[in-house]
């Protein structure tokens, strides 16, 4: 009697076991719906990357500002290649005093004009480094746009992960759970152990504590990304979707010449190189006077009743360079050392864009690889192993504990290929920022991954 009293409560812990085993092999739901609590689902707007960089082109107060020095690097041009402004001069020369009256027969009143020329080709060589500095100013705000770029790219693959590692958690609290049902059923029909209760409401708990903090993690990876696009902040950002990341890419030497051909950063520093170089030219040619031209007109009233006496005059001058040794050399001087550190930074630029590009190839193939396994291996074997082991949990010949372990492989594993993904594609952020080019469409979202249900 005993026995048949007990019969329907093991039944229905069977029952529930065999539920959870369908669930066991279940994939996360769509991105665009998560479940909140135990019962609640609410849905989600969705977040493509290539919206993000639509948003960024036009928001970015950084981006901006380093547009609007470029702009401005540009309008020096034409002044420098400009000689200085003339000087117009009006004198009332001999007046007396306090009258004004023009003094007979000296008192003129003149109009002088002045014009400083400068010599030896110093105004084509001043443009030529107001051009060089453009063109650099140029490079920087196209290297800025790459590097937010990249930025809002890691940030949204960072909230992708943490998003799609809540998903994981999430189900895999509601297995737990239904795992806590059907020891606690079989522990109150005598076929189960109160430790295995006890076991599985401690990573409930668990469980529970990374949901917490990662609902708090997806905050903190929408603010950094809301600081790029100059926004607020949300309690609850959109979901990201994956982009379709390539399955491919150009060969290591490829992308390295690639990055040294295209990369904003390094056609600035070239550009900067031209700049010093035609400074340093510029700076030698300082001694070389400049030449002062002046014209002036004057006039006065004739003597004895002649009418009014008109004078005209030619001036030409010269600037002395009397301080050359403490200004014009010192000036050489400086343009030499700008030109050195232009080089050398140009040197670092290139060295340090050879062993970035290396090092996120490196980062990619590791990624697209572990993915790849992860996908063909590791995750079927980790499924196929918990099929297993709840077919001997039934007839016991396997613990509660090893069940308990096999299913939180599984979700380990999930969120591993989901970090996988987020290292891939910030892995692409990192090349395309360093060759200055896009690599694949951020616009098109990956297909969803397949279903797979027992």
């Amino acid at each position: 009697m005993i026995v048949v009293r007990r019969l329907p409560l093991l039944v229905a812990g069977l029952l529930s076991l065999h539920c959870f085993a369908g669930r066991a092999f279940a994939q996360t739901s769509a991105a665009s719906t998560r479940a909140e609590g135990d019962t609640a689902v609410r849905q989600v707007q969705s977040l493509v990357l290539g919206a993000v960089y639509e948003q960024l082109a036009v928001a970015n107060p950084r981006a901006a500002a380093a547009r609007a020095n470029a702009r401005a690097a540009a309008a020096r041009i034409a002044s420098a290649k400009r000689p200085p402004d003339p000087q117009l001069q009006l004198g009332f020369m001999n007046r007396e005093l306090p009258s004004l009256r023009p003094m007979e027969p000296l008192g003129m009143t003149q109009v002088q004009l002045m014009q400083m020329v400068p010599l030896a080709g110093k105004l084509g060589l001043a443009g030529s480094v107001a051009e060089a500095q453009a063109a650099a100013a140029r490079g920087l705000a196209d290297d800025v746009r790459w590097d937010v770029r990249a930025l809002a790219a890691m940030a949204f693959y960072d909230l992708y992960q943490t998003d799609r590692s809540l998903d994981v958690a999430i189900s895999t609290r509601r297995l737990l759970q239904d795992i806590a049902a059907t020891a606690s059923t079989m522990y109150a029909v005598g076929e189960g152990r109160q430790p295995d209760v006890l076991r599985a409401q401690v990573e409930i708990a668990r469980m529970s504590e990374d949901i917490v903090r990662m609902e708090t993690m997806r905050i903190s990876m929408d603010a950094r990304l809301a600081a790029l696009l100059d926004r607020a902040p949300v309690a609850d950002p959109p979901s990201p979707l994956l982009p379709a990341l390539p399955a491919e890419l150009p060969p290591l030497d490829s992308l390295l010449r690639l990055a040294e051909a295209n990369r904003p950063m390094i056609h600035a520093g070239e550009a900067e190189l031209r700049g010093a170089e035609a400074a340093v030219t510029l700076a030698r040619r300082e001694l070389w006077p400049d030449l002062e031209i002046g014209v002036q007109y004057g006039q006065r009233s004739g003597a004895m009743g002649v009418g009014t006496e008109r004078m005209g005059s030619l001036m030409l001058g010269v600037s002395l360079p009397v301080f050359a040794r403490s200004r014009q050399l010192q000036m050489r001087e400086e343009t030499v050392a700008m030109r050195a550190m232009a080089a050398a930074d140009l040197a670092a630029m290139r060295a340090e864009t050879r062993g970035r590009v290396a090092v996120a190839y490196a980062d990619w193939r590791r990624a697209r690889n572990l993915s790849d396994l992860y996908r063909s291996t590791i995750l079927p074997q980790t499924q196929a192993t918990i099929t297993s082991s709840l077919a001997a949990y039934r007839v016991g010949n396997v613990n509660f504990m090893t069940l308990l372990d096999n299913q939180m492989t599984l979700n380990r594993y999930q969120q591993e290929l989901y970090a996988l993904a987020a290292e891939q594609g910030k892995a692409l952020a990192e090349l395309e920022m360093l060759i200055g080019r896009e690599l694949f469409d951020p616009t098109v979202v990956a297909a969803p991954a397949a279903r797979t249900e027992r």
